[in-house]
């Protein structure tokens, strides 16, 4: 498993998980202690147990968006469940803000799922006979907050997820992407620090679907907040995530950056999700920049570090000369070599030619 490109706003993880282990079946317990921390799926599956999730370690640093994907039975949503504690795990250490909720009694549980975890299913799970600022207000008034105060919050969701003038409209008088829409208002009434999201828009159709995620992007600018999001949806992950977490039968077997997963897949498994990945609508300019060398003589050209190589690819293949590569600030951090973009996105690569992608 490959961890080391971790991101962070903060030196302390709001999520962090240590060995997290998920066995269904009666006996998982003593197959789980009788196994060491090793455990093989398939001589499980043989004693009658399932398991879910295998061995789960990392962490989630505030305003991170981690999306967890892989295959149907991968593990993905049971992870989820685990951190949310949906599920219990079977053994392991899950901390929440340094706390570990493993050690909380119910009511400890219910309100920190209250106050600082907001969940969107794929399902919508909206109250068919209540509006949509019903339906927003619900979990404010369920936390005893005054009908008021929440449907003047709920007022400011509709705003936020563009749905102003649809208020008073019932959910079967409401399309798919809408009545989403409503799910994630209704999740983000309470505020959530922690937001959980299991294949919230693979209901929907494609058209739609891009049009939710381009939502979903806008939301976390406005709103940076801390986010585990699952889908199986390769391209789904690579536009919306800071960093991939690929599963496979339980286990994590890749945690990076989206440039890194595609450059570097750390498995077999991991490079067949990646092969058919168009590179130029992944990675970034500072995925494949050079180092800077002020003796070089440079085009006039400058490209940012963070844009995308296909915005920029034709042009720095007919500049003719070397581009440099600025920051935010304008400072120069690199330079790009039309040969070396060709190699990465037409000639292969390997762990070696490659630099890691930050």
């Amino acid at each position: 498993m490959n961890t080391e490109a971790e991101t962070s706003t903060s030196d302390e993880p709001v999520i962090r998980c240590e060995s997290v282990y998920m066995i269904f079946g009666d006996n998982a317990h003593s197959m789980l202690q009788q196994a060491n921390g090793v455990v093989d799926a398939a001589r499980f599956q043989e004693a009658g147990c399932i398991v879910g999730v295998n061995n789960a370690s990392f962490e989630v640093y505030q305003g991170e968006l981690l999306i967890i994907m892989g295959l149907s039975g991968s593990g993905k949503s049971t992870l989820m469940r685990c951190i949310s504690r949906l599920n219990e795990a079977t053994a392991g250490k899950i901390y929440i803000e340094g706390e570990d909720i493993l050690t909380m009694d119910n009511k400890q549980l219910i309100e920190l799922r209250r106050n600082k975890m907001g969940m969107v299913f794929q399902s919508f799970a909206l109250l068919p006979h209540k509006t949509v600022l019903e339906n927003i207000a619900f979990p404010l008034q369920v936390k005893g907050i005054s009908t008021q105060e929440s449907m003047q919050r709920a007022k400011e969701m509709v705003d936020l997820v563009s749905l102003t003038g649809r208020e008073n409209y019932f959910p079967r008088q409401l399309s798919g992407g809408q009545q989403q829409r409503v799910g994630i208002a209704r999740s983000l009434a309470i505020e959530p620090d922690i937001w959980f999201l299991d294949e919230p828009f693979s209901a929907l159709d494609p058209l739609i679907r891009k049009e939710m995620q381009d939502e979903f992007l806008r939301l976390q600018d406005v709103l940076g907040k801390t986010i585990l999001f699952v889908t199986h949806d390769f391209d789904e992950a690579l536009r919306l995530a800071d960093r991939i977490a690929i599963m496979k039968d339980g286990v994590i077997e890749q945690l990076d950056t989206p440039a890194n997963i595609v450059l570097n897949p750390a498995t077999e498994y991991v490079r067949k999700f990646t092969e058919e990945v168009p590179r130029e609508k992944v990675l970034k300019i500072k995925s494949v920049m050079d180092p800077y060398d002020p003796n070089e003589e440079v085009s006039e050209m400058r490209v940012q570090q963070d844009a995308i190589i296909e915005t920029v690819a034709e042009a720095v293949l007919n500049a003719g000369k070397p581009v440099p590569v600025v920051d935010s600030a304008g400072e120069i951090v690199g330079a790009l070599h039309a040969s070396h973009i060709v190699h990465v996105l037409f000639g292969g690569h390997s762990d070696n030619e490659t630099e890691t992608a930050s």
